[in-house]
């Protein structure tokens, strides 16, 4: 058979292609580390970081430096006790260059290196190596001081000994990410100062510095918390009310096991439960926090029984009431921790449960009878919520009496579409009637829904559920949505995956747009996880010269556009949008909701403490907070003068 037979008619094994080494990485990088966008790029980052993590909860490392240099290259450096630099015995080179070359190669893969690691969940120094232009790595080991070079994952140089360290042990790597793999290779601060900031939280007595040399950008933080988690739960509520004084909190190991558990109510009405296993953040939970919610529920009801603070025919505190207004981080560390799910966010260990909950009631049962005037404080803010949670089951009950929760009844404002299939359906939530006009005239009938907000719906970053089913802008979009909200909330009810906020460029519109986040994130927040909420990208001006239309998105590109059109002869005519009713159908359609030529802004959740914390600052009822917050971050405002 012919190679042209071979190759144009024939599925055999020479169509099979292998992928030597570390090819499989450049060639899917997605398969490895999530994206090529932003959120992969700084994965490089953490990746590296949780090596010398690993170092830590080994017991050998105690400073662990990261540094953005002046060309966008991150160099982390530990005190730890040095990659081995030995050859390996398998494979007849050295032990830090199968570390860099070889995939699924480490010290965590049964070889004993380490007991606990959080890198299992992770790809490793080698897949890092594979996605960067260049890698160099420094060890400081048996007194000397070795380097090696890589290029997209091969060695470019041996591993040669560049001089003395007699007493010092550590490990120093530096990576450039390939632009030819990467959107962008360029570096966020703060992206990387959460996870490095997390990451001192979780492992107490670990000191984490991270600096930004390059120019312009020079910033330079330390992260150092012998409180560990307790640290992290003042930190989260530091922007709220705690009631009572002391941030509970216990560690016990157990065999292979290991659990910490840190947690402080505030008057909010929104809980915070954070899980980790390993350092890794089950953002779908798992068992270690099934164990937790369980144990919680049932101390606090034992509790209030015993201590009268629940009478005999009182109802049981259910889930939601204990847990109302409670901030929680709950930290597993394991020999071979499971992940299931489709992010690999969630632990599956059964026998995880059990020793989570029985330490759970255990230490908090004791902390409530040895500080009673605190536990009554906790008790009454649950029984406060549970009268609160049939307030609302009432008010549901009342709606539902009026077809107002039903697709059968949807509110009168709502402009529906004729499609059926979420799928291709869409609604949008738009800034005033004057505007939900014009949208109404200029959409797309068959799969663009209307809704117009009158005014800023209410801040339910300060309020209970049933004062939240009070509200008629919150009923309209309840309804028009079609799933519910609370416990009632079924997101496969959800009539439109496309819910497409649409506010004025200004900062009333921002205020609106921040108000139905906080509503989507606090009762809704499956429709922000699933992906299904966006923001509209409205123009700021239209320039208008002879038959030819521009539309401009901000400042600068206005500047660069009339520069550009200036040059053609003919008069200018300049619009500057101050609100979308100012526009017509036809602008409105043709700028902002047209399929082809629009910009939507999809909302995601990067981090739960992150967005809590932006929620609790930008809603809550602390000034100062706010103000800081506005400060360090008013150099990314627009401001219209």
């Amino acid at each position: 058979m012919s190679l042209e037979e071979k190759t144009t008619g024939q599925y055999d094994a020479a169509q099979i292609q292998v992928l030597e080494g570390l090819e499989a990485v450049r060639k899917r990088p997605g398969m490895y580390i999530g994206s090529t966008g932003p959120r992969g790029l700084h994965h490089l980052v953490y990746e590296i970081i949780d090596n010398s993590i690993d170092e830590a909860l080994a017991g050998y490392c105690k400073n662990i430096k990261v540094t953005i240099n002046q060309d966008d290259s991150i160099t982390v450096e530990d005190d730890g006790r040095g990659m081995p630099v030995d050859k390996h015995p398998k494979m007849g080179i050295p032990a830090v260059e199968v570390i860099h070359t070889v995939l699924h190669a480490g010290g965590k893969f049964g070889g004993g290196g380490y007991k606990v690691s959080g890198g299992l969940h992770g790809v490793g120094a080698s897949v890092v190596n594979a996605l960067s232009t260049k890698m160099e790595v420094e060890i400081r080991r048996n007194g000397k001081i070795y380097h090696q070079e890589y290029r997209q994952g091969r060695y470019a140089s041996p591993l040669e000994i560049i001089g003395d360290a007699p007493r010092k042990t550590g490990s120093k790597t530096t990576f450039w990410p390939d632009p030819e793999i990467f959107e962008t290779t360029v570096f966020d601060y703060d992206t990387i100062k959460h996870r490095v900031r997390e990451m001192a939280f979780l492992n107490k007595g670990i000191k984490i510095s991270l600096k930004d040399e390059r120019v312009g950008k020079k910033n330079s933080e330390v992260f150092h918390y012998e409180g560990g988690i307790k640290e992290m739960v003042a930190f989260q509520n530091s922007n709220k009310d705690p009631i009572h004084n002391d941030v509970i909190y216990f560690e016990v190991s157990k065999d292979t096991h290991e659990l910490e558990v840190a947690m402080q109510y505030t008057d909010g009405y929104s809980e915070l439960i954070l899980g980790y296993a390993n350092n890794i953040n089950t953002v779908d939970g798992g068992t270690h926090l099934v164990g937790f919610k369980s144990a919680l529920t049932r101390v606090i009801n034992d509790y209030a029984r015993r201590a009268k603070l629940l009478k005999d025919n009182d109802d049981a505190l259910t889930g939601d009431d204990v847990r109302e207004g409670l901030t929680a981080v709950v930290s597993v560390k394991l020999q071979e921790p499971e992940f299931e799910g489709q992010t690999k966010g969630k632990l599956g260990n059964p026998e995880i449960r059990g020793f989570v909950e029985t330490t759970t009631n255990d230490y908090l049962m004791a902390f409530l009878e040895q500080n009673p005037s605190q536990a009554k404080q906790i008790i009454e803010k649950c029984v406060k919520a549970a009268r609160a949670r049939e307030a609302a089951r009432k008010a549901r009950n009342i709606i539902r009496n009026t077809n107002a929760l039903t697709s059968t009844s949807l509110p009168g404002k709502l402009a529906d579409c004729s499609e059926k299939n979420p799928e291709l359906s869409e609604i949008f939530l738009v800034e005033g009637d004057s505007a939900g006009g014009s949208a109404k005239d200029g959409r797309d009938r068959k799969r663009q829904a209307i809704l117009p907000l009158r005014g800023k719906i209410l801040n339910v970053e300060k309020a209970r559920l049933d004062k939240i089913l009070n509200s008629d802008e919150i009923k309209n979009m309840i309804t028009a949505f079609g799933c519910g909200i609370g416990q009632d909330f079924d997101i496969d009810k959800l009539r439109y995956h496309k819910i497409i906020i649409m506010t004025d460029a200004d900062v009333d519109g921002a205020h609106i747009r921040t108000l139905l986040l906080t509503f989507f994130y606090r009762y809704m927040k499956p429709l922000i996880e699933n992906g299904y909420v966006y923001a509209a990208q409205p123009p700021l001006f239209r320039i208008k010269k002879g038959k030819d239309v521009w539309y401009t998105y901000s400042d600068k590109e206005q500047e660069r556009k009339l520069a550009e059109v200036e040059a053609l002869p003919g008069k200018l005519e300049i619009q500057r949008y101050k609100g979308l009713g100012e526009m017509d159908a036809s602008q409105l359609w043709e700028t902002t909701m047209d399929y082809d030529h629009r910009t939507l802004v999809q909302i995601t959740i990067e981090d739960s403490a992150q967005a809590d914390e932006i929620f609790s600052t930008l809603m809550g009822d602390k000034v100062p907070p706010r103000k800081k917050f506005i400060e360090d971050n008013a150099h990314y405002a627009t401001i219209d003068a």
